[in-house]
């Protein structure tokens, strides 16, 4: 077989992607117009005038010189070198000739032909075309391949063509650069999201293969490199990704799924101690003390402060623990405490104002938490401030179908689930990662639905931070209820000094109101510069 023709049968498997190309550093123009066919008859006629571009395809596809003369033995005769087979592997160089008489008879030897390739196990893998090492053509063809660089020899098929061609990806420009979160929609596809994890006219498309071939789940941040834009297509699709959450293709197939971790109680504490005059922070790593993991409720009745709370809980996570990705999720909140929360954090925002449907509060809801899920199978770890749950179990009961039963207060058993579920999420993991959630819980609205949602969440957590209105009605700040505000398991956070100290403040205002304790609190923290100082004058007094 000549040169040209093994050039031919090798470039006719490949996709149409891979012909445009060859086909363009062939010097084809307008190679985009022309289909299959038409384009690999075009790229054979520049072949056959270029004989420097010829050799040049031949050194890239490894294809030996096995019998030079026969391309011009072919054209002497006026034999189309598309008519040919492909020659077998036992055959010397004597059988060549034997069978040049009967190689372009064209019904018998293109069932030969067939054959042939058949035996050669070569079309069994047309499917599994190049892999995340094409720089032609989109990572997703070989399902079986689990997003490794192997190119065409993941089964150790002889193609002829090896990575030398097809290897390097395509450079990454800020035209073609492609990221964001991705949506899997229910059918199959999916699109990468921007800004608030909303559809916008600029979303990615995703093909089903890629999210197959890669184990893509909603919520992984994909970064990666598009097609050339169609002007026929609404939206730009994916044909190259470089990474999954910041790692390896590879790590999509091969993590875990977030349901099979297995969790563990919280033992490693985040210390939100940033200075001596933010009290509230020092006051919750004492008495009620956070750890990676924790699944914290924060019960509070309107206008307590919980969200300057909740902004200088994110505050001291950005300062104190940088690696730790930090989301604030704000459900059925006003725009202008959304963008005060935006200036006022680093971090991440996600939100959906209360001019927004129901459904659209549960969507970001549910994108936020599979976004959480997905950084923690990678091993990193997360916080989320939700604000807040009872909002999010509003919008539950609004869009989920009746179970045909309702609670007191006018809400559905139903309901309960979706939030459950976004709470219930909270978890240490054992051997890595973890995500941290604090939810605020509305109580003393005056509606009973919030009070029931609230009963239905009591005990969940495994922290409770307690405000209490009449401290904020006094203008004591931050307005923390000592006695009711705690952690399950502290001793697992706290040293031994810090327990010893907690269980003697517990005692010395055991006899006070609640306005009292947090005042004597307050005021003995403010005489001190950090919370080991204050360690240190508690243990100094004379209690017994």
């Amino acid at each position: 077989m000549s040169v040209i023709e093994k050039i031919y049968d090798l470039l006719k498997k490949e996709s149409i992607i891979e012909l445009r190309v060859v086909g363009k550093d062939l010097g084809v123009k307008s190679v985009t117009t022309y289909k299959k066919a038409e384009l690999l008859d075009k790229i054979m006629e520049k072949l056959d005038n270029d004989k420097q571009g010829l050799m040049e395809l031949k050194e890239k596809l490894n294809i030996d010189d096995d019998n030079d003369c026969k391309e011009n033995e072919l054209k002497e005769k006026n034999i189309d070198y598309r008519e040919g087979t492909e020659e077998t592997e036992e055959t010397e160089e004597t059988e060549e000739t034997e069978e040049n008489s009967r190689k372009y008879d064209s019904n018998e030897n293109k069932n030969n032909r067939r054959n042939d390739f058949n035996s050669n196990n070569v079309f069994k893998q047309v499917e599994q075309r190049v892999s995340s090492s094409n720089r032609y053509k989109s990572n997703s063809g070989n399902e079986n391949n689990q997003g490794e660089y192997k190119g065409f020899s993941s089964n150790n098929i002889d193609r002829k063509i090896t990575d030398a061609f097809f290897s390097t990806p395509p450079e990454m420009t800020e035209e073609n650069k492609a990221e964001g979160v991705l949506e899997i929609l229910p059918d199959g596809f999916g699109f990468l999201r921007g800004t608030n994890y909303l559809s916008t006219e600029n979303d990615v498309y995703v093909s089903p293969n890629q999210i197959r071939k890669f184990g893509l789940k909603t919520g992984d941040f994909v970064t990666g490199v598009t097609k050339p834009e169609n002007p026929n297509e609404k939206f730009k699709g994916l044909m190259y990704i470089y990474y999954i959450n910041g790692d390896h293709p590879s790590t999509g197939r091969s993590r875990k799924p977030f349901e099979h971790l297995v969790p563990i109680y919280p033992d490693e504490k985040l210390v939100l101690e940033t200075d001596a005059e933010t009290i509230s922070t020092r006051i919750i790593d004492l008495f009620s003390p956070i750890g990676k993991g924790q699944r914290g409720l924060i019960v509070a009745p309107p206008k307590v402060g919980k969200t300057v709370l909740l902004k200088k809980v994110a505050n001291s996570i950005s300062v104190n623990h940088p690696n730790i990705k930090l989301i604030v999720l704000l459900i059925d909140e006003r725009p202008e405490e959304v963008t005060d929360m935006k200036e006022s954090i680093d971090g991440e925002v996600i939100y959906s104002t209360f001019d927004q449907v129901a459904s659209h509060h549960v969507k970001v809801a549910e994108m936020v938490l599979n976004r959480a899920q997905r950084l923690v199978e990678h091993g990193q770890d997360v916080v989320i401030l939700l604000d807040s749950i009872t909002r999010l179990a509003r919008a539950y009961n609004l869009t989920i179908s009746p179970t045909g039963r309702t609670l007191s207060g006018g809400i559905d058993p139903g309901a309960l689930h979706g939030p459950k579920k976004f709470f219930g999420a909270a978890r240490n993991i054992r051997n890595g990662g973890s995500l941290t959630i604090l939810g605020t819980a509305l109580v003393d609205t005056g509606s009973r639905m919030d009070d029931v949602i609230f009963e239905e969440f009591k005990g969940t957590g495994n922290m409770e931070l307690h405000l209490d209105k009449k401290l904020a009605e006094k203008r004591i700040f931050p307005a923390i209820d000592v006695y009711k505000s705690g952690t399950r398991r502290e001793d697992l956070l706290l040293s031994e000094s810090e327990m010893e100290v907690l269980y003697k403040l517990r005692r010395m205002v055991s006899d006070d109101s609640t306005q009292i304790a947090a005042d004597k609190v307050i005021e003995e923290m403010k005489k001190t510069d950090s919370n080991r100082d204050f360690i240190e004058l508690i243990n100094s007094l004379d209690f017994i």
